[in-house]
């Protein structure tokens, strides 16, 4: 909805280094056909060059990427001053990370994901450099109801103040205020970020004791505390008999690496898990590589 809306106003920087990123790669490029986009890959476990970014452009990025394991560390290479639009898939990282919302002019995030929502619905959120774009600039393309965020040329508000245009369940939006009263009882979006961060520390230290296991992100500051990926020393069939030897033992469930990104497992760290949780699970993992693979 947001780059059908706000893109074509001027030129594009996109960012990509998994499967969702690629997506919206698509969409710019092939869907809505803008040209003067400029596209900043890297492979899975990577991050693309920042300094390379021209901020007077529009900027899309995911702030995590779910199927690589590997986050924005931080927003320090966004300038205050920019002319352009920072429009964030933050799907996977919205109470989990530390956003900088100052620094962020879209941003859109699941239910779903940190908070254990319904699936399928999801928040956007828009800066005022945002709302200025919709009522200043009206995209050449045709925009399907769904898509429309203005009304006679200024943001429709009845959106974002819940008017019901898509006759969504009632019950989804009472499960989401229940998971908003749930992060409140914790102590806040801090505590449901610290909950993840313990998560990933508790794999941390399994993959420090054992050789054979390492995170799929390069560098340590951009590994996910949310969807936590991981390579071993095993070819890609013996990692799949481990997944579902550990489905077989009622240990884990749906592991798997994401199917687009390279063999290994991809744990879930968000708050909805307990640590402990994880804790038991590490001496099951090792038990499964020893089982299937050999140390």
């Amino acid at each position: 909805m947001a780059l059908w809306s706000l893109l074509g106003e001027r030129a594009v920087d996109v960012l990509a280094w998994e499967s969702f990123g690629k997506g919206w790669i698509t969409d710019i490029i092939e869907q809505l056909k803008l040209a003067n986009t400029r596209c900043f890959e890297a492979d899975y476990g990577q991050l693309p060059n920042f300094t390379d970014v021209d901020f007077q452009r529009d900027v899309v990025f995911t702030w995590n990427g779910t199927t690589a394991g590997v986050k924005v560390p931080n927003g320090n290479w966004i300038p205050n001053d920019r002319g352009g639009l920072t429009i964030c898939d933050a799907t996977s990282a919205v109470f989990a990370m530390d956003m900088p919302w100052e620094k962020l002019d879209v941003v859109t995030f699941s239910w779903q994901k940190v908070l254990g929502g319904e699936a399928a619905h999801g928040m956007l959120i828009l800066s005022p450099r945002a709302v200025a774009r919709l009522e200043s600039y009206t995209p050449p393309w045709p925009l399907p109801k769904i898509f429309r965020l203005t009304q006679n040329g200024k943001l429709n508000q009845g959106i974002f103040k819940g008017s019901t245009i898509n006759t969504p369940s009632m019950l989804c939006v009472a499960d989401y205020l229940d998971a908003l009263a749930w992060v409140k009882d914790l102590g806040g979006v801090s505590a449901t970020i610290k909950k993840s961060e313990d998560n990933l520390a508790v794999i941390k230290k399994f993959v420090a004791e054992n050789n054979w296991i390492d995170f799929l992100a390069s560098e340590p500051s951009s590994i996910s505390n949310t969807s936590i990926c991981l390579r071993l020393k095993a070819e890609a069939a013996q990692i799949k008999a481990m997944v579902s030897l550990l489905a077989e033992e009622g240990v884990a469930y749906d592991i798997a690496a994401h199917r687009d990104a390279p063999a290994g497992l991809r744990i879930w760290g968000g708050a909805t898990v307990a640590t402990s949780d994880l804790e038991k699970l590490m001496p099951w993992i090792r038990w499964a590589y020893k089982k299937i693979v050999a140390f």
